[in-house]
């Protein structure tokens, strides 16, 4: 995060060097409200990325919330016998996309980054519906989310 706020700030001052308006979108830190990833590097690793379900429906959000055990994709077993970890995804209902994502398993801190573009863009589900998980991996855990949650 520290990065991420740098880089706004130095494009905030050179925008105003500029004489530009700091106004622009990508002049803006939107990452500080919903995109800012978490990761406990415990083991088993916990990570998570925008709202949990009590924050957004406390806020307000029609949610559905979804989950999967990680360990019943094929590539779990690439990782060794008898992985687990657990994957929860909050979805705005109204408008079909993802208000939060946590993962809770070994190595689970490498999808958080999917997460973290998902949550932050607004993708929709029906667009994420089309982006394909490499076979066999664990990443294959966002097509068991959506497939899961009906689409």
């Amino acid at each position: 995060m520290g990065k991420y706020q740098a880089r706004v700030c130095g494009d905030v001052i050179a925008a105003r060097a500029r004489g530009t308006s700091d106004g622009e979108p990508s002049l803006v830190d939107s990452a500080d409200g919903r995109g800012a990833p978490q990761v406990v590097f415990t083991d088993p690793q916990v990570c998570a990325v925008g709202l949990t379900e009590e924050t957004a429906r406390a806020m307000g959000f029609g949610v559905r919330v979804v989950e999967y055990e990680i360990g019943d994709v094929a590539g779990a077993s690439l990782l060794g016998d008898g992985y687990a970890g657990r994957a929860k995804a909050v979805v705005d209902e109204g408008r079909g996309v993802l208000l939060g994502v946590t993962f809770a398993g070994p190595d689970v801190a490498e999808l958080l980054h999917a997460a973290t573009i998902a949550v932050t863009a607004e993708v929709p589900l029906a667009t994420l519906w089309h982006a394909v998980p490499a076979f066999p991996t664990v990443s294959e855990v966002w097509l068991r989310l959506l497939e899961t949650y009906g689409l």
